[in-house]
């Protein structure tokens, strides 16, 4: 006789997001790290995107900026690493643990930044002298959803790797 099985939600739920968004996350950081790479190389295009501060530290190659480039660059290699393991779906409880401090860490990030230049632009907030009126928009329309973006795909990822995890255990 046949037994009619119910699906299990969590191996459903992580079929259905597949793999996509931990290879989205991982390429969103090896681009990011990318850039970071490029800046603390030396590069320039993009600088002033950031805010007059930035722009400022990155053209007087001031080492402590330099240092803090090279320093996040790596940490991008991390988390492209990270994404690539959220792949595999074996209970690992720290991969776990890391996948979904980042997924909140870069959805904080992202969500505060925006909320604060979502205020700038309303009048409530004044524009902070590191940000500067030139780059705010910059801010608004690429650096916030690709902050944004990142946030997602690893939420995403943390969401699916959870959802194996519970499903083989």
């Amino acid at each position: 006789m046949h037994h009619a099985t119910s699906p299990d939600p969590a191996r459903q739920a992580g079929g259905r997001l597949g793999p996509w968004a931990a290879y989205g996350a991982c390429v969103w950081s090896l681009l990011f790290a990318a850039l970071s790479f490029y800046w603390a190389g030396g590069g320039r295009v993009g600088t002033g995107t950031i805010g007059p501060a930035v722009e400022g530290t990155a053209l007087a190659r001031e080492p402590g900026f330099v240092a803090l480039l090279w320093a996040t660059a790596v940490l991008k290699l991390v988390a492209a690493a990270l994404a690539l393991a959220l792949l595999d779906g074996r209970p690992r409880w720290m991969l776990l643990l890391a996948g979904w401090g980042a997924a909140a860490l870069l959805s904080l990030y992202a969500v505060a930044n925006l909320a604060q230049h979502l205020l700038i632009v309303a009048g409530v907030v004044e524009v902070p002298a590191g940000l500067g009126r030139a780059a705010l928009p910059w801010h608004l329309l690429l650096w916030d959803p690709v902050w944004l973006s990142g946030g997602l795909l690893f939420t995403l990822a943390a969401i699916r790797y959870s959802a194996l995890r519970s499903s083989r255990s």
